[in-house]
């Protein structure tokens, strides 16, 4: 496939306002951020909401509402709602926000897993606030719930009722599984849009050997009927990504998944990722497909059929 899609996370429930003075929290700097990511070149922008005052990982629907519409206003781009939230979330608060906006897209995580940030504290030596050091060193003891009942529930409330297809996060082989049972169950149906997550400690490590036997099991499983797109944590995202392009694949950068634009440096923005990762892409080939395509490979409802 000659064209390409860039999602932009942008800011997501792992990292802590200590980490980066650049990560988005405030619902100006989220619109700002998504608005600028989608001039860069991003097509999808993947969407989580923060409480304003502390910087911590929020459902409540009112924060994104904050920001939302005004995406939806300043930019073509698809606006695609987590269904994971964060790990110390219920799966009713995590869906609250995505059920009252009603999304062209949303993700969904394709299984339950260990989700260990706790290696991160230890890299920060003053912390903005009392909840971030508790919150990451507490990770070694926390599991991200998403059982087959849950998926089936986000599935049908999100998907069936709602309209909105899928970004399928699989962190390791078995959610390849997984997805294949819930096609099955004719509770999903193709174009498959399956996003691989390396580099979190409970997933899959990030190792060009893990993405092409990713590969090989979804070609077995799912025949024609997938794209494929590669998000890779902390130092790892570019050459991913570069490998995801490089093999016909689409990419996924953002703050959510790496605070950096190379090596020990910041990024001072999303939209900065995703220049890098358009001259990336561009420079293999590939030409970077707009929203309106987005749109088209991904069989999508539309912006005006969302209740954003």
């Amino acid at each position: 496939m000659r064209e390409i899609l860039i999602t932009c996370a942008l800011t997501g429930s792992i990292h802590t306002p200590s980490m980066s003075p650049h990560l988005p929290v405030t619902a100006d700097e989220i619109a700002c951020a998504g608005m600028e990511a989608a001039e860069a070149g991003a097509a999808i922008l993947h969407l989580h909401a923060r409480d304003p005052e502390t910087g911590r990982p929020s459902a409540d629907p009112a924060h994104f509402r904050a920001f939302l519409p005004r995406l939806k206003e300043g930019c073509d781009a698809v606006l695609n709602l987590s269904t994971g939230g964060s790990a110390v979330m219920s799966l009713d608060d995590r869906l609250a926000a995505a059920k009252e906006a009603a999304p062209e897209m949303a993700s969904l995580n394709m299984g339950t897993m260990n989700f260990a940030l706790y290696p991160m504290a230890a890299r920060i030596t003053e912390w903005r606030h009392d909840w971030e050091k508790p919150f990451l060193e507490g990770s070694d003891d926390l599991v991200f719930k998403n059982t087959p009942r849950d998926i089936a529930r986000i599935l049908t409330e999100l998907g069936q009722q709602r309209g909105a297809r899928f970004e399928f996060e699989c962190y390791d082989l078995s959610h390849l599984t997984m997805l294949r049972h819930f096609a099955d169950r004719a509770l999903v149906k193709p174009p498959y849009f399956i996003q691989f997550v390396f580099g979190v400690l409970g997933g899959m490590g990030p190792d060009p050997e893990n993405l092409t036997h990713m590969l090989r099991i979804a070609d077995k499983l799912f025949g024609t009927d997938y794209m494929f797109s590669v998000l890779a944590a902390g130092r790892h995202q570019m050459p991913m990504a570069a490998q995801a392009a490089a093999m016909g694949g689409h990419v996924r950068v953002g703050l959510e998944d790496s605070l950096t634009i190379s090596r020990g440096t910041l990024a001072r923005s999303n939209a900065e990722q995703v220049a890098k990762v358009r001259t990336i892409v561009e420079a293999l080939g590939r030409e970077v497909a707009g929203p309106d395509r987005a749109r088209a490979m991904l069989g999508l409802k539309g912006a005006e059929a969302t209740a954003i």
